[in-house]
């Protein structure tokens, strides 16, 4: 039988308390458990960062977060960055600089490319090599990156 524990977590702002499998990633929490499917399942090994959330602050991989080991955790999903009606800048740059095609990275590029512009907050603004190689753990088949780095830019200015 597998053992089970008691989270509560800080979720786009709302408390959540659960009773979990002790296995149970961050990633399935939020997918399995409270409907919030922003965040996708790419390749659940931590290389291509379709799950990027920002945990209490910082990026990092859902699918390699265990829910158990961040109880009590400020948790930020992409459906968390919108307030008051309006997209968060970097969701409105996305949109202004065409910067998807499928879609299916978007949320994690985002959510990513907000963490990252806060930890390069003194360095502000970045140029396209810097981003490149700053948000080179989110990965996109796709092959946005010339629009994804370009929307990144226009925010970091």
């Amino acid at each position: 039988m597998p053992e089970r524990a008691h989270v509560t977590l800080r979720i786009n702002g709302e408390e959540h308390s659960l009773e979990l499998d002790t296995r149970t990633s961050l990633l399935d929490l939020l997918r399995e458990h409270l409907g919030l499917t922003g965040a996708k399942k790419g390749c659940d090994h931590g290389q291509c960062g379709a799950c990027t959330v920002l945990l209490d602050g910082r990026r990092a991989n859902a699918c390699l977060a265990l829910a158990v080991a961040h109880d009590g955790a400020e948790i930020v999903t992409i459906e968390g960055l919108a307030q008051n009606g309006s997209l968060h800048p970097l969701q409105a740059a996305f949109v202004e600089h065409d910067a998807f095609q499928c879609g299916y990275c978007t949320p994690g590029q985002i959510c990513s490319a907000v963490g990252m512009l806060d930890e390069a907050d003194g360095e502000l603004p970045l140029d396209a090599a810097e981003i490149r190689e700053r948000m080179s753990g989110n990965i996109c088949r796709c092959g946005a990156y010339p629009n994804i780095v370009a929307a990144i830019e226009a925010v970091s200015r």
